[in-house]
């Protein structure tokens, strides 16, 4: 299996710690070729050398918000890859002031052109390659935020991740037709460098949350489904104790 998967190609953005790592680990653990994506290149090389030593993987840094140059990432990554098999849209970030008393538009700009702005130059980078390919799984990283309210994610969050989750479904509206599919993951607390800078964050409770592995092992889970499967969303919570 793991030779038929080397032929499949996984782009993933923000893949430079937390969950993007997790991703790149978890792919390139199951044969694909990987491709990694964030601003940092210095931590897409520590992560590109954690994986293992048969990987076929490639680093293209990149900022999701530079539209240009998400649409000439996506072009060198399927020139590289003989296309792009499989995309985890998954940069994003949070902010310190959440809240309606906190207001900063500063930051909730930032925030919104990430991780809403930049997750469609991303999907619009990938539509051209994958409609020409009638095949494609775009998977997003959204969260527990963008399916109900969460105080804790905050007023900007929120609201981005219930964009994302829309966006997501739009695809499998309208791009179906063109041998596209896409998920949204909508996981509670990940326990990822990006939580803890949360104000208040209580670092001891990481172990009880869901886990970066924990993402990765789901995303595979979508990637290797049914091509006349479109599974829309995935909600993933820590177990209550």
């Amino acid at each position: 299996m793991k030779g038929t998967l080397m032929l499949q190609t996984v782009w993933i953005t923000g893949a430079g710690s937390g969950i993007g790592a997790a991703l790149a680990r978890g792919f390139a653990g199951a044969g694909y070729r990987v491709a990694l994506t964030a601003r940092n290149e210095e931590s897409l090389e520590e992560v590109a050398a954690s994986l293992p030593a048969d990987t076929s993987s490639l680093i293209v840094p990149g900022d999701v918000t530079d539209r240009a140059g998400m649409v000439a990432a996506a072009q060198q990554v399927a020139e590289w890859g003989e296309g792009i098999q499989i995309l985890c849209n998954n940069a994003g970030l949070n902010i310190p002031k959440r809240r309606w008393a906190d207001l900063d538009w500063e930051s909730w700009d930032r925030l919104l052109d990430v991780n809403v702005t930049g997750a469609l130059n991303v999907i619009a980078a990938c539509l051209p390659i994958m409609r020409a390919q009638k095949d494609g799984i775009m998977i997003h990283t959204s969260s527990w935020a963008g399916r109900f309210h969460s105080a804790n994610g905050g007023v900007a969050y929120g609201a981005s991740k219930h964009a994302l989750s829309d966006i997501s479904a739009s695809l499998n509206d309208q791009e179906g037709a063109n041998g596209i599919r896409s998920t949204a993951l909508c996981p509670a607390e990940v326990a990822t460098p990006l939580l803890t800078r949360r104000p208040g964050f209580d670092v001891s409770t990481m172990k009880a949350m869901i886990q970066p592995e924990d993402m990765a092992e789901t995303a595979l889970y979508v990637a290797r489904m049914n091509p006349s499967v479109a599974v829309h969303e995935i909600v993933l919570a820590p177990v209550r104790r």
